[in-house]
């Protein structure tokens, strides 16, 4: 509140000029800063921090029968080594199965992941055409898409492992969970034991021919 002091002057019966003085109370401003502060800090969204998402499986135990590794019968396997080579095998592990070597590139790993996860990415495609045309104030019809496109990546049945050597490198995983992103691969999970002394002996095959 602004303030007016005046001053009348000596008491020696002479007429002088009144001087004022004004004095700015800046008391309310301040409250109002603060109440604004805390209007803004209430209802504004703090946005989430950009992370990697990364699914590790539980760690197995040897003795604990009921653990037990995810099931890849129709799944993919993904293998990881040194010198950025990289290898995939259909289905469950055994003797007989064929270990493919591929690449980094497009027309390697994302070519093999788009085929293998194709019905998913159709789906996904018809909802995202299907978003597009809802109107901006039809929360309903958006969150519907929404819980529908996760119900999808849910019931999806392509499953991918990630197993990887001591000399495979941390950019070898994060190039092949962006891949995983960029073809909307809902179900991979990165094991952490390693590669199996089956595989071991099938990629040192592929390396010497």
């Amino acid at each position: 509140m602004a303030e007016i002091q005046q001053n009348s002057g000596g008491g020696d019966g002479k007429k002088r000029a009144k001087k004022q003085s004004t004095r700015v109370d800046m008391t309310p401003l301040v409250d109002l800063a603060f109440l604004l502060l805390t209007f803004f800090v209430l209802t504004s969204t703090f946005s989430k921090p950009k992370v990697l998402r990364m699914i590790f499986p539980e760690k197995l135990e040897k003795d604990n029968p009921n653990v037990k590794p995810p099931e890849i019968k129709d799944g993919l396997t993904i293998l990881l080594t040194a010198n950025d080579n990289i290898f995939y095998y259909q289905g469950a592990l055994n003797k007989e199965t064929e270990i493919i070597r591929t690449d980094y590139t497009k027309n390697g790993l994302r070519k093999l992941l788009v085929e293998k996860n194709a019905p998913l990415i159709e789906k996904l495609k018809k909802l995202q055409i299907e978003l597009a045309d809802v109107k901006e104030g039809d929360t309903a019809n958006r969150n519907r898409i929404e819980r529908q496109a996760k119900d999808e990546q849910m019931q999806s049945k392509l499953v991918v492992l990630v197993k990887h050597d001591k000399d495979a490198t941390y950019e070898n995983v994060i190039d092949v969970v962006d891949e995983f992103l960029i073809t909307q691969v809902a179900k991979y999970f990165v094991v952490d034991p390693g590669l199996d002394p089956i595989e071991t002996a099938k990629i040192q095959e592929q390396l010497n021919d």
